[in-house]
């Protein structure tokens, strides 16, 4: 099974991950998997990830079945929309329980299974006087340390999207799978969804400025676009090194700064923001016509009064925006960058087909990778970063739009050489 042994909890990976997929499923049966899920519906993040590793999907020309059987579920909050009882019927192997520790063990007394989906995302949960919706991943995640305590035994972890609305839970979250030295991923499916064009920034590439714009809210909407904008960036010379402060823009402030026509002059590039609004495929016409008219800033602000966006300035001297036009402007993510020497790299964020949600696939594969190695494909302090930048913009807003210091967000890593977007 893929979990550590009570001699080596404390010692690191055992010697049976280092086997790899194919010599796993060699030896040993068929990987189990743990859903913990706050609701179960259509459209749900539970449903798009879920029912993934139960009934398969599309992948390369060909219906993809996930070598791993998911054995339990815990649901918290069950509607009259629910799926996970018509799920549970359709899948004999698929047991619903009572609590989270009951789906960890089957019912037993040990750990029984060999990964864990922690999806704390849809329902209802209290907001705060900032906005953000108490989802409790962090709560969750306490709940499964308590049976990696008291067992002994460790598996890998996938949190959908940020890890906390509270920087310090996302903290204790990373800290806490280093200390256990199990696998532990996390974040948004935009970094690894599809791109037009399909490529990558250039790794080790100069980077001056950044922006990302989409149409999205508070919390929910703004760790999507930091971290596909993150995904991008942290691919520049040097790799990541953190950020050091933050200031949020709102209101007339924000419509200055739209208008600024610098980043010195306390806005940021309007050619960056041509180029990720050019990439758009729901770019909504401000005028009487059927075609991409590019917008004027009366029509934002006639189409998107209440815009916002989030400036951060990192530790290396990059500089990055993230534009929200909450209204009728955007309907998708895009991101561009200014390299040094005045080239812009753009690219759209492609999530295709709302209705079958297939920009989901490419990040279910991904969470697939770290069952089958118990290893990220990617690095955690990306999504720690991303989770840190979303709170920090945010408690911005919230201090009427003061510029920030950011010295907890000093986190440096390296990402992948290799891109980990999809490209067929």
């Amino acid at each position: 099974m893929m979990y550590c042994s009570r001699r080596s909890f404390l010692a690191g990976t055992t010697a049976t991950l280092a086997l790899g997929p194919s010599a796993w499923a060699a030896e040993r049966r068929r990987p189990r998997i743990a859903a913990l899920t706050t609701i179960y519906h259509k459209y749900s993040h539970s449903q798009h990830i879920v029912d993934r590793f139960l009934d398969g999907y599309g992948w390369e020309g060909r219906h993809h079945r996930p070598a791993m059987d998911v054995v339990s579920l815990y649901v918290e909050q069950v509607g009259d929309n629910d799926l996970s009882r018509e799920r549970a019927q359709r899948h004999p192997q698929l047991k619903i329980y009572p609590t989270i520790a009951e789906a960890l063990t089957q019912g037993g007394s040990d750990l029984a299974v060999d990964g864990v989906l922690l999806i704390g995302e849809h329902g209802k949960y209290p907001v705060n006087e900032k906005g953000q919706t108490l989802y409790p991943r962090y709560e969750y995640f306490q709940q499964i340390m308590e049976v990696y305590r008291r067992t002994g035994r460790t598996a890998p972890v996938f949190n959908d999207k940020h890890l906390s609305w509270n920087w310090d839970y996302a903290k204790r979250m990373v800290e806490t799978a280093r200390e256990l030295r199990f696998g532990f991923m996390a974040g948004s499916s935009l970094p690894v969804t599809w791109r037009q064009p399909s490529v990558d920034l250039p790794f080790g590439a100069s980077v001056d400025e950044v922006l990302g714009v989409w149409g999205g809210g508070i919390d929910g909407g703004d760790i999507h676009v930091i971290e596909a904008m993150q995904s991008i960036v942290e691919r520049r010379r040097g790799g990541e090194t953190g950020v050091r402060a933050v200031e949020a823009f709102r209101g007339e402030r924000f419509w200055k700064a739209m208008e600024a026509g610098s980043w010195k002059a306390g806005g940021w590039d309007p050619r960056l923001l041509e180029a990720a609004l050019s990439r758009s495929n729901q770019l909504n016409s401000p005028r009487a016509t059927y075609s991409n008219v590019f917008p004027r800033t009366e029509d934002l602000r006639r189409l998107a009064p209440d815009s916002y966006a989030y400036r951060f300035e990192y530790a290396d001297g990059l500089k990055a925006s993230i534009v929200q036009f909450k209204g009728n402007v955007v309907g998708d993510c895009n991101v561009a960058a200014r390299i040094k020497g005045g080239d812009i790299f753009s690219v759209l964020f492609y999530l295709p087909y709302y209705t079958m949600r297939n920009f989901f696939s490419p990040q279910v594969h991904h969470i697939e990778s770290l069952f089958l190695t118990g290893k990220s494909p990617y690095p955690i302090e990306r999504t720690l970063l991303t989770t840190g930048m979303t709170a920090a913009g945010i408690e911005s807003l919230f201090q009427n739009q003061r510029r920030l210091e950011t010295p907890h967000l000093a986190i440096r890593y390296q990402p992948t050489r290799q891109s980990t977007f999809w490209r067929t």
